[in-house]
């Protein structure tokens, strides 16, 4: 892997961060006072989570192009206003760690 590659995930990371930080303090007004899960957040995440670490299982997707979708999405996540978005985290990579506990003990 190159230089180059490292640099669009750090690209994409930050920009993931500012766009989240972005669209979060537009939709919630308040500091965190709830303890909902954001639906749209949890997807985010989710998916986020699942391209950054099970990259392997998409043949038809460049590996450096899933893993910047990736992280961008992750960050997005990651990047929300300061209280949200950290229950949504814990369920991408949950869900995305026993995807790949899946994937690589059966093969």
């Amino acid at each position: 892997m190159t230089d180059i590659f490292y640099l669009i995930y750090l690209v994409s990371f930050v920009l993931g961060s500012v766009v989240g930080l972005l669209l979060s303090y537009k939709k919630y007004g308040a500091p965190f006072v709830t303890e909902k899960i954001d639906a749209i957040a949890l997807i985010i995440a989710i998916v986020g989570w699942i391209l950054l670490i099970n990259n392997q299982l998409l043949m038809i997707i460049p590996f450096y192009v899933s893993i910047t979708i990736g992280v961008f999405m992750a960050a997005m996540v990651l990047g929300m206003r300061p209280g949200y978005g950290r229950y949504e985290t814990v369920i991408g990579i949950v869900v995305s760690a026993v995807l790949w506990l899946a994937t690589n003990m059966l093969l």
